[in-house]
């Protein structure tokens, strides 16, 4: 792999990438960048792929939360070729399959380079199983006016505009990740989320039956028409308990931690603390399990379109049998209350899908959480690097790497597991109950993390340019 990557070197240096700011950038430029980035995010969810039958089937239509894209518009595609891109390149390097050292100027160009050209290998391969499938179907009528019934070209053309989706998004979280506040990723599920559930709290339309949505609305609406609140509005009153109680339970275990203490090598009297918390490698590991799964599901459904049902069949986008039935995550009541309603399955088939996806959610949580701090540089070895680099040791230890590494052994990759573990435990049961706003719990649980993380990197950025000496001791500058 090492000789492969050694010829490659020159396309990877050359892949496209937003140039990298000289120096310190202010907050208050980050802000703009990133209230910049926001706006325009919104503006391309809203423009739609010329050319596309409206009745098009979405292929990802479960997923919208997680993958940050707009159904038929030009980022349909979402972060999904990113978490891909993501994912293969975590399975590779935690099986060591990848040997290149990210400490090293020339490793990092490399490994972003790769990473980079994976992500847009990723959003043609996404982008093609959309149009070949059936999927997202041309519109005759345009065909036939501006191409001479051409429906080839235009789903050519329609092609092309996914996957200037696909890279404009990619480009976008650059920006945020470079010249922002957190990353693009974050940013854009935390929007598309966060707008969700402002839906589910006053929606007014009504969709199932004569009451509206939106959780106010139907509140009002059912206590002024005299409608039985049991009947209609049980279901409401669940998800908003759980809504809140996800709510309460990630702002505490996001400021449940360790803290390691460090004192300044040459500046006598400077102290601080490193903090690994419960959730040391934050929610984003989860979205790596969901956006497998979708690609799991993505492939069965792909298969089942053009007649090939070796692996179950579909009704719409959900899976009605055989093995992509059983792997298919559960995303709400209606999934496996079987006293509730009939769910065309026995019990023995829903309890065994129920146990499948918590399995996976549990064991992923925890193994894409140790990859996660592997690539990201947050081991025990790379955060050794950074506290010796900003001239930081542990009192009372020698101030040698290798002993800083032995000493955060201790906790780090423990308090990964465990966090990984916790998190896929309460998705899961997030997912059972359902949440506000008609999203996974999943989608809530990394919305209220990461803007909680997102509420810290702020304050942290203010602090630092009060006081400039500390991007120098915590080697932010």
């Amino acid at each position: 792999m090492g000789a492969i990557l050694d010829r490659m070197e020159p396309l990877l240096a050359a892949m496209p990438s937003v140039k990298s700011p000289e120096g310190h950038v202010h907050f208050k430029t980050k802000l703009f960048w990133t209230v910049g980035v926001l706006i325009l995010y919104f503006i391309l969810s809203n423009i739609l792929i010329f050319g596309l039958d409206r009745s098009s089937q979405d292929i990802f239509l479960y997923w919208r939360a997680l993958l940050a894209g707009q159904s038929g518009t030009i980022i349909h595609l979402g972060i999904g070729p990113i978490v891909t891109a993501s994912i293969v390149l975590q399975l590779l390097k935690g099986a060591d399959l990848l040997d290149i050292d990210t400490s090293e100027a020339r490793g990092q160009v490399i490994y972003m380079g790769l990473q980079k050209l994976l992500i847009f290998v990723m959003i043609v391969v996404e982008a093609i199983p959309n149009l070949i499938g059936g999927f997202m179907r041309p519109d005759a009528t345009i065909a036939a006016n501006l191409l001479g019934g051409n429906t080839g070209l235009l789903a050519f053309f329609i092609f092309l505009q996914l996957c200037i989706g696909g890279v404009l998004i990619f480009l976008l979280d650059e920006v945020v990740t470079k010249y922002g506040i957190g990353s693009g990723v974050g940013l854009f599920i935390v929007a598309g989320i966060s707008q969700s559930i402002v839906n589910g709290f006053l929606a007014w339309q009504a969709v199932q039956d004569p009451y509206p949505v939106g959780f106010f609305p139907r509140l009002f609406a059912i206590g002024l028409s005299g409608g039985s609140y049991l009947q209609y509005f049980t279901p409401n009153v669940i998800a908003f308990i759980t809504t809140v109680a996800i709510f309460l339970i990630i702002v505490y275990v996001e400021s449940t931690r360790v803290e390691i203490p460090l004192a300044h090598t040459n500046v006598r009297g400077i102290r601080a603390r490193f903090p690994v918390k419960l959730i040391y490698a934050s929610v984003l590991p989860m979205i790596l399990v969901r956006v497998l799964q979708a690609n799991i599901q993505m492939i069965g459904l792909f298969l089942s379109n053009v007649g090939i049902t070796i692996l179950g069949t579909f009704s719409g986008q959900t899976a009605q049998s055989g093995l992509m039935y059983f792997l298919a995550p559960i995303s709400g009541p209606t999934d496996w209350m079987w006293w509730t309603t009939d769910l065309g399955h026995p019990i023995w088939q829903v309890l065994l899908r129920l146990s499948i996806d918590t399995v996976v959610m549990v064991v992923g949580g925890a193994i894409f959480a140790l990859f996660w701090i592997k690539t990201s540089g947050l081991d025990s070895k790379d955060v050794a690097k950074q506290i010796q680099l900003s001239g930081m040791h542990i009192p009372g230890y020698r101030k040698n790497p290798q002993v800083l590494e032995r000493y955060l052994d201790r906790y780090i990759p423990r308090i990964t597991i465990i966090g990984g573990v916790f998190i896929g435990v309460i998705s899961v049961v997030a997912n059972l109950f359902g949440v506000i706003g008609r999203e996974s719990g999943t989608g809530l649980l990394l919305t209220v993390s990461i803007t909680y993380r997102l509420y810290e990197e702020i304050a942290s950025g203010q602090l630092m340019e009060m006081y400039p000496m500390m991007r120098q001791f915590f080697g932010k500058e």
